[in-house]
């Protein structure tokens, strides 16, 4: 089943089941399911509830998605994104290239960080290009985990359940910002850095877990990162298990879990983001999201 978020044509925002054809919606309330955002509604839209809104909505007609406006699926997450870097080992290669100082690692613990989100940016929507402050504007197309319930203490390899969803995630980067100080938290949270949807495709869409799905991005049509998720270093298992000891992750948790190779730094010579360019990233069974810088 695919979620999202929308605007009705009478200006309210409200979580919505997408058609498999992403053509229609359902708003969780037109089904009694008074939540104000998805996020509310995610602990309690399990398999059961999940499996009684697919009947529900057969006999109920939809809105046609061009009647309403498409918001990220969650807009404003309740607490900041939980990010990987450098979990795919070629890219590992490439940003050691580009600073060995910035991005050296010998892999023997994941990376984590956190990134700020003030508001979403839906599919179609603009990213910031910031450009008083940032030189070096790149792209990171990314799986992101959506959680579906409370996780603590979850030993490795019983993580399954916890997981709600996926959906993509681009994880912009200010490279010359992130450098520059040490640490990443600032060059990856300014406003209009997170492009996060179409959609959440609940974790029973997909055959295996952790799935493995091919993930591309293109700017301005131009092929710059092909891979998938299956070359992940540290999985979404390993990683579940790891942060749920001793620290509590929340139902709707967003966990970014790292981009491919093929990012604007990596190029020779580096090729960065300028206003008016379009970033296009797919990941196979959740779909595209396509951004343009201003």
């Amino acid at each position: 089943m695919r979620f999202i978020t929308c605007r009705l044509p009478d200006g309210v925002e409200d979580p919505a089941i997408l058609s498999a054809d992403g053509r229609q919606v359902w708003p969780l309330s037109w089904l009694g399911l008074s939540y104000e955002t998805l996020s509310d509604a995610i602990p309690f839209l399990t398999p059961q509830v999940r499996a009684g809104l697919s009947l529900a909505i057969a006999g109920i007609p939809a809105l046609p998605i061009e009647a309403v406006t498409p918001e990220s699926p969650i807009p404003s997450p309740a607490q900041d994104v939980i990010c990987l870097g450098i979990n795919y080992m070629a890219h590992s290669d490439e940003a050691e290239k580009y600073s060995a100082d910035a991005f050296a690692t010998k892999h023997q613990d994941a990376i984590y960080f956190s990134k700020r989100v003030t508001r979403a940016v839906p599919d179609g929507g603009f990213i910031e290009a910031h450009t008083d402050l940032v030189k070096k504007l790149d792209y990171e197309c990314e799986l992101a985990v959506v959680l579906g319930k409370d996780a603590k203490d979850v030993p490795a390899g019983q993580t399954k359940d916890y997981v709600f969803g996926y959906t993509i995630l681009n994880d912009v980067s200010a490279r010359d910002v992130q450098t520059a100080h040490k640490q990443w938290y600032f060059g990856k949270s300014l406003d209009g850095f997170t492009p996060i949807g179409p959609c959440i495709v609940t974790a029973d869409e997909f055959d295996t877990y952790p799935p493995k799905l091919p993930i591309r991005c293109f700017v301005n049509g131009e092929k710059r990162q092909d891979s998938n998720t299956d070359l992940q270093i540290f999985d979404i298992d390993h990683v579940i298990a790891e942060l749920s000891q001793g620290m509590t992750l929340r139902a709707g948790t967003i966990i970014a879990t790292g981009t491919p190779a093929g990012v604007g730094m990596g190029m020779e010579p580096p090729c960065f983001l300028k206003p008016g360019d379009e970033v296009r990233c797919e990941i196979e069974g959740i779909g595209t999201l396509t951004n343009t810088v201003r």
